[in-house]
């Protein structure tokens, strides 16, 4: 749902998007297409249901491998099975260059050594939901280095991860941002991830989340700044509708911080607390909520 309302507006400078949807920001929904966000992160989750102990890196790299033949095929090939059968998500939306260009070069870690792009966040929150926190943030870490190099990417996907295993266990936003704060001040490369995340705390107590206040955090392009804009809005209110509209209405990857607060409210506070006139109309929503059944059940 956050990547749907921020795809609307993706690429928008903050200028355009007030002429588009008012001084309010982006506070509705006039499509329902995901992007290549809720892409990955629906192949994220699959490659985690088909993994026994122990495979689940290379499970995952399988299931982006997957991902990267709906954005060369127009339509699912004969024999297609699991998500590569889904026809809607050979949608090409924008995808990240170095989510292509890792997984062309075959999805081996080290890859573009110098990406920290958001890209490796955006689709961790499965690692959260499957896994308690500290296995949670290391899979998430590992996984981005399957397309991005920087060890600020995989600091900033394992945080993400951790924040959501957090918050499904039942700990505060509050607390479940703390604690991971602490966890990642217990690396030297780190530290880009974890100073932002301060910084989001900060700014979530000083400065309620509105249209275009996140912008001392950055846009969002790469990794620290896009889980930052998304925490800082989890961290300054517990009303979806408004934080959420508060993430996507800057002139940055909208569509990405979107994402991930989507996922952070969604562990936070469950399917109930989502407006239902924006859930109900998101593209792909029963498949979403059939993989999401499956999540839970394992």
């Amino acid at each position: 749902m956050g990547d749907a309302l921020g795809y609307q507006v993706e690429f928008d400078r903050w200028e355009s998007i007030q002429r588009r949807f008012g001084p309010q920001g982006v506070d509705r929904m006039l499509g329902n297409r995901i992007s290549d966000d809720t892409q990955m992160t629906l192949f994220t989750a699959e490659g985690l249901l088909l993994a026994a102990p122990g495979e689940e890196v290379e499970q995952v790299r399988l299931a982006y491998l997957r991902w990267l033949e709906t954005q060369r095929e127009p339509m699912p090939p004969m024999g297609s099975e699991g998500l590569a059968a889904q026809p809607w998500l050979y949608a090409r939306r924008a995808p990240g260059n170095a989510c292509l260009s890792g997984l062309k070069d075959g999805a081996r870690p080290g890859v573009n050594p110098n990406s920290k792009g958001c890209g490796t966040v955006m689709r961790s929150a499965p690692f959260g939901l499957r896994f308690p926190p500290e296995q949670a943030f290391d899979l998430a870490e590992q996984c981005s280095a399957l397309t991005h190099g920087h060890p600020t990417a995989g600091a900033s996907a394992g945080a993400f991860a951790m924040i959501v295993a957090h918050l499904t266990n039942g700990v505060s936003p509050q607390r479940a941002v703390s604690d991971t704060l602490l966890h990642l001040r217990g690396g030297l490369d780190r530290s880009e991830t974890a100073d932002l995340l301060q910084r989001a705390y900060a700014l979530a107590g000083n400065v309620p989340p509105g249209p275009n206040t996140c912008t001392p955090l950055g846009e969002g392009w790469i990794a620290e700044e896009a889980l930052a804009i998304a925490v800082y809005c989890l961290l300054g209110t517990d009303d979806v509708r408004a934080g959420l509209t508060a993430a996507v209405s800057h002139g940055g990857d909208s569509d990405s911080t979107g994402a991930i607060l989507g996922n952070l409210y969604g562990a936070a506070y469950g399917h109930a607390a989502l407006p239902i006139e924006w859930a109900s109309q998101v593209e792909g929503r029963d498949v979403i909520a059939t993989l999401a059944d499956l999540m839970a059940a394992a």
